[in-house]
């Protein structure tokens, strides 16, 4: 688990000191989409200074939304990667309108594994807990959903955005087509996705009531399949996690993957890659 975590953390370091937001398109847009599904939530919230937890706060795309959109609110807002954390908060003072401001935000950022700090928590501490595009790197989503409810005062909502198992659908089925080609079993590369109805269960399980779930497919074009990872690995992510079998080596299994990909999966820009986005909310029953 301690190397797992330390993995996460070294490849989100650096892709925040790189290049994260220019191609953050797709978490751009799962951070608005969650902002947005929220605005009721807002309108109807009874807490005069409401307390919100934002998991994975990344470079800060939906923190400055948050508090654009909750002003009144008190934000905590973690990440696993200092470098992460450092460009959460530059987002946001920049955003300040004085100096004075800039030293009153009403956010406070904590470097930790959000599973672990879940577990020592206050109880009852949170009127709304969010994240964008972080939850598919949980190791415990079970027993963190249920400690996620532990945190929550009645009535409090847990909204969440994350990827589908349809996200890369084209560079999973270039991959296999490689495989069977060699007479070999495909292997997946890359995170497993739980579907909808997976969080809902694990949701409900946890003792959320009210679950509901969106989801939407985006379709992103690039120049090329080498764009296509490039772009994954400057968000956090890695474009493969699993062995190379015998018999075939990595550099032919990827040369067999680009020739697949870019003759099934043909686009105007070059090639195309779809995103499957879920979003999530849960309530604690009041």
């Amino acid at each position: 688990m301690e190397h797992r975590l330390h993995s996460i953390r070294r490849r989100f370091d650096r892709s925040a000191k790189a290049s994260y937001d220019a191609h953050a398109r797709v978490q751009r847009v799962m951070a608005d989409k969650l902002g947005r599904s929220l605005a009721r939530r807002k309108q109807g919230a009874g807490e005069a200074r409401p307390h919100l937890l934002e998991i994975g706060c990344g470079t800060g795309l939906l923190t400055e939304i948050l508090l654009r959109d909750w002003p009144d609110a008190v934000i905590t807002a973690l990440d696993i990667a200092p470098a992460m954390l450092e460009a959460a908060e530059r987002r946001i003072r920049s955003k300040a309108s004085s100096a004075a401001e800039s030293q009153r935000l009403p956010v406070s950022f904590h470097l930790a594994d959000a599973e672990a700090w879940a577990v020592q928590a206050e109880p009852l501490s949170f009127d709304l807990i969010v994240s964008s595009a972080c939850f598919q790197w949980l190791g415990r989503p079970q027993e963190t959903l249920r400690h996620l409810r532990r945190l929550l005062r009645p009535g409090g909502l847990l909204a969440f955005t994350t990827f589908g198992p349809e996200t890369f659908r084209e560079l999973h089925e270039s991959f296999a087509a490689v495989y069977r080609s060699r007479g070999l079993e495909p292997q997946r590369h890359g995170l497993p996705f739980l579907s909808a109805g997976e969080w809902r269960t694990l949701l409900q399980h946890a003792g959320f009531a009210d679950v509901r779930d969106e989801c939407a497919i985006r379709t992103e074009g690039y120049a090329s399949v080498s764009e296509f990872l490039h772009s994954v690995k400057a968000t956090g992510a890695s474009a493969s996690a699993a062995d190379a079998p015998r018999g075939l080596g990595w550099r032919s299994l990827f040369a067999g993957m680009f020739r697949e990909y870019e003759k099934r999966f043909p686009a105007p820009e070059g090639i195309s890659a779809t995103y499957q986005l879920l979003l999530l909310q849960a309530e604690v029953p009041s």
